[in-house]
């Protein structure tokens, strides 16, 4: 289960039985071994080419087709949910690529303009119905009852499309965000 480090633990304020709220500051989680591209490139989608790259010679040594798809930059309004999908991400990452790798929680602030782009993750619905949604939501349920609250009870098929940002942290922009919109966290 995921230990979140004390200085992302930020539930207890963006999180109430309503949800959570959102402002122009949103997260990201990542490895820490893409923070060189990040501040060069900014938040890319689907900007992990190494593992891009694993996944189409793993496709080929199998004998399937790749076709590669783009993916948007996926963000969270809390730092502590950026950094269960950091973890997963390193996690991830360790299975194909070799190296020293450590969660990284980034802090995008974004204009007004770009900010209004910001979506509800409601693709995010498939991913939600696997185990690694199940493993997700058990610890989106953990941040709630921490602080208090009964966790949402999210019908996938059913909710409205905002339930998936306000209730479960889930959204994306479909665009790439600059270096300068993009802080690393630490302590």
């Amino acid at each position: 289960m995921t230990t979140t480090p004390a200085f992302l633990k930020d539930c207890q304020e963006v999180l109430s039985q309503q949800g959570f709220t959102t402002s122009n500051t949103w997260y990201h989680g990542t490895s820490s071994a893409l923070l060189s591209s990040i501040q060069e490139k900014g938040l890319v989608g689907s900007g992990d080419q190494a593992i891009r790259e694993a996944t189409r010679k793993t496709m080929q040594t199998i004998g399937n087709s790749y076709t590669e798809t783009t993916e948007p930059v996926f963000l969270t309004p809390s730092k502590e949910l950026a950094y269960y999908w950091a973890e997963q991400t390193v996690r991830n990452r360790s299975l194909r690529i070799q190296g020293e790798e450590e969660p990284l929680v980034l802090a995008i602030n974004l204009p007004d303009a770009l900010n209004q782009a910001v979506k509800p993750d409601v693709g995010a619905a498939s991913l939600l119905l696997l185990q690694e949604g199940e493993n997700y939501l058990a610890y989106l349920a953990g941040c709630y009852q921490e602080n208090g609250l009964e966790p949402p009870l999210v019908d996938l098929r059913k909710a409205d499309r905002m339930d998936y940002l306000t209730q479960l942290g889930l959204a994306y922009i479909d665009a790439d965000l600059d270096p300068q919109w993009v802080t690393p966290l630490t302590p």
